[in-house]
Order: C-alpha cells, then sequence, then structure tokens
C-alpha cells in the first residue's frame, strides 16, 4: 500500500454522509490510506483533475478489480488505444447529433407516458415512481434492451453497482450481481437476432455493427446499465429535490434567469450521483510527497472535489448563481462519461421540466421523510411528494 497517512472512518456513516469526512481528508490528509475501503483516497480537486490523467500511472486497467471481475473487461477498464477502439465503436450511438436527432424524441414520449399515469395522483415516491422509470424506459432505448422492463433494468442496475463497491467481500451480493449479469446476458441473446435484421442506433446495434466481439459488446452494455441508470435517476429527483426546498432558485428557472442545465450541473456538483472512479497504480511514483507503490488501489473521490473550498464559493450548498464550472461530475480524463451528453439531455431537456410543467405545485410531503445514501454512488433514497391534482 502507499505511504500515505490512514484516517479512519466508519463505514456506515460514511454511506449515510461522507461529506465531513471528506472534508476533514481534503485540510488535513488530502490523499490518505482508509483500511476500512482497503485504497488510498485523493480527494482535492485539482490532484483528481491532473492525476486522472495520468493513465500511466493510474491506471483504469484492474484485472482483479470487481467491475472486471463481474461484468467483464469494458472499456472504462482500458486505457490507450483499447480504451479509444471501443470508445469510437460506441460513438455514433451517443453522440450529440444522435442524442438530439433520435433520443430526444424518444425520452419526451416515454416520460410524457409515465406523468400521464401520475399527474392526476396527486402524491408519488419520485425517486421511485419517477425518476427510476424515466431514466430506465431512456436506458432501455438507448441499450437496445427494448426487451428489458423498467422495475428490472433498474433491478439489475442496482445490482451491478451494488458489487462492483462490494469491497467488503459479501458473497450474497456478488451472488446477486452474478445473477443480474446473467439477466442482461440473456436479454442481449434476446434482442441480437432482431438487431442484426434490422439495425438502430442503440448501443446494442451499433457495436454489433462495429464488429466488436461477443465480450465487449456484453462488458459495454453492462457498463452502461450500472452508470446509465442509477447517475440519471438520482440527479433527475435529487435536482427537484434541490429545487423544492429551495423555491426562491427555482424561480430564477421559471423567469428565464437561469436554465434547468444550469440547475442540473450545480446539483451534480453539490452532491455527485458517481461519487468515486478506482484506480490502479502501474508502476511507483511519488505525489505530494506520497508514494505509490505498483497494484495500489486508489479511489479518486470525485464527490470530494466538487465540494472543495479551493475551487467553489459555497461549496456545500446548492447555488445555481455561483460558478460551477471547474466541477468534475462526468470525470476530467480520457474517461470523461461517454454518455455525458444523454444525461444532459434526459435531466436538463425532459425530465426535469415535464416533471415541473406537469405537476403544478410540486411540494415534498414531508421533508423529514426524504432520505440519502452512499459514497461511491450517492443520490436519495425514498422522496414522498405531493402536488395539486
Amino acid at each position: 500500500m502507499s505511504d500515505a497517512p490512514i484516517y479512519e472512518i466508519d463505514p456506515e456513516a460514511f454511506w449515510s454522509d461522507p461529506y465531513p469526512d471528506l472534508k476533514r481528508m481534503r485540510e488535513t490528509v488530502p490523499i490518505a490510506y482508509v483500511p476500512q475501503l482497503g485504497a488510498t483516497l485523493i480527494t482535492r480537486r485539482d490532484d483528481i483533475f491532473e492525476q486522472e490523467k495520468r493513465v500511466d500511472v493510474f491506471s483504469s486497467v484492474q484485472p482483479d478489480g470487481l467491475m472486471t471481475l463481474l461484468m467483464g473487461q469494458n472499456m472504462m477498464r482500458k486505457d490507450g488505444d483499447p480504451h479509444m477502439a471501443e470508445r469510437r465503436a460506441i460513438f455514433p450511438a451517443i453522440s450529440p447529433k444522435t442524442v438530439k436527432d433520435v433520443w430526444r424524441a424518444h425520452f419526451k414520449v416515454r416520460t410524457t407516458v409515465i406523468l400521464d399515469v401520475l399527474e392526476e395522483r396527486g402524491e408519488c415516491d419520485l425517486v421511485a415512481d419517477y425518476a427510476m422509470p424515466v431514466s430506465a424506459e431512456a436506458l432501455k432505448v438507448l441499450t437496445g434492451l427494448t426487451n428489458m422492463s423498467y422495475p428490472e433494468m433498474d433491478r439489475v442496475s442496482q445490482g451491478l453497482i451494488d458489487g462492483c463497491s462490494n469491497y467488503a467481500g459479501d458473497l450474497e451480493v456478488e451472488a446477486y450481481c452474478k445473477a443480474c449479469t446473467t439477466s442482461i446476458d440473456n436479454h442481449i441473446d434476446a434482442r441480437m437476432p432482431a438487431l442484426r435484421a434490422n439495425p438502430d442506433s442503440s448501443l446494442l446495434s451499433v457495436m454489433m455493427q462495429a464488429g466488436l466481439s461477443s465480450s465487449q459488446i456484453r462488458a459495454n452494455i453492462k457498463l452502461a446499465i450500472s452508470g446509465g441508470q442509477n447517475e440519471p435517476r438520482d440527479a433527475i429527483a435529487g435536482t427537484a429535490w434541490a429545487l423544492m426546498t429551495n423555491p426562491d432558485q427555482r424561480w430564477m428557472i421559471r423567469d428565464g434567469k437561469v436554465t434547468w442545465l444550469k440547475a442540473f450541473e450545480e446539483y451534480a456538483r453539490w452532491i455527485s450521483p458517481i461519487g468515486m472512479s478506482p484506480r490502479r497504480v502501474a508502476r511507483e511514483e511519488v505525489v505530494n510527497g506520497v508514494t505509490f507503490h505498483p497494484e495500489d488501489r486508489v479511489f479518486l473521490m470525485f464527490g470530494s472535489a466538487n465540494r472543495d473550498a479551493d475551487c467553489f464559493a459555497r461549496p456545500d450548498d446548492f447555488d445555481v448563481t455561483q460558478d460551477s464550472s471547474a466541477a468534475i461530475p462526468f470525470g476530467a480524463g480520457p474517461h470523461f462519461c461517454a454518455g455525458a451528453w444523454a444525461a444532459r439531455c434526459l435531466i436538463a431537456d425532459i425530465a426535469l421540466p415535464m416533471l415541473f410543467e406537469r405537476l403544478k405545485g410540486l411540494r415534498p410531503a414531508d421533508p423529514k421523510q426524504t432520505s440519502f445514501g452512499g459514497w461511491a454512488f450517492r443520490g436519495p433514497l425514498k422522496m414522498p411528494v405531493v402536488w395539486d391534482s
């Protein structure tokens, strides 16, 4: 392990709210070894921004990493030419042009159907009844797995996430994750014949057309599901929560002073849905006085970087008026999130404006009933809301 200072955490408290510990680390031991996580954490924004790009030192290639073992070696676990080859292969499915010309209309139609069902109810759990199905229905068409139900999409996504963050080695979590990967493989197998006969712009079809191997296709579909469901789901519900509990900022959007995109970007800075990205040390290197050794495990803490007081005026506040341009919720280097354009379209162009337009007077049923959790992935767990039906 590295010779970084040791910082102890209470895993349960860290999962419930990691920000107090992350703040203390940034201020006292910005690069620290956390024995409860078995990794060295880099917590300051500028350090992460610089070191994430140094893939020769902090490599994404992790043959023994949980993601690789459970999901296969996807492009997120490759560097250099192998990474770029797969990134180029999927680009036609997630390019800004494809998002605008193809996916935007699909996102709107499917979100409309969900709101049509909800509108007359007057109450719901915004996570389970809106954000989750909106995200899952979008991901179904984007991946090409239109034969999967939206509850199953959410279930397998959560299973992948739990498996990939199972650093405690819980065998039940591992088994459940493997069952989820089997479900995804079965849905891929069922869709392939139709997509061979009638290719489209989906990830599955585009990778088939590019000639990627079966293992590459399956690993990258699982990657898309693991990040493409929870991040939009949590950002939709979380940004809505931030606006409901800060009505003055919501009115700024209504009055045209701030965009929905700005609100989403500020939320993703404030509570980053993807709070961490793991790396493997490829060669010995000294960073800010800390010596890293080959095979050390390192966590780049995006959730901490985005609350760095050296970069943001009011780091612990949701404030759409502050400059959040230094935030890195989608990463900063060659592994910048490939789905960023689709996420921005779904969340800022469709899900948020349609939600507040259709559900008049949307507000928390009881703010005390809303809860958040997680540190590697963080978002609202439940969010009872009401509106004027």
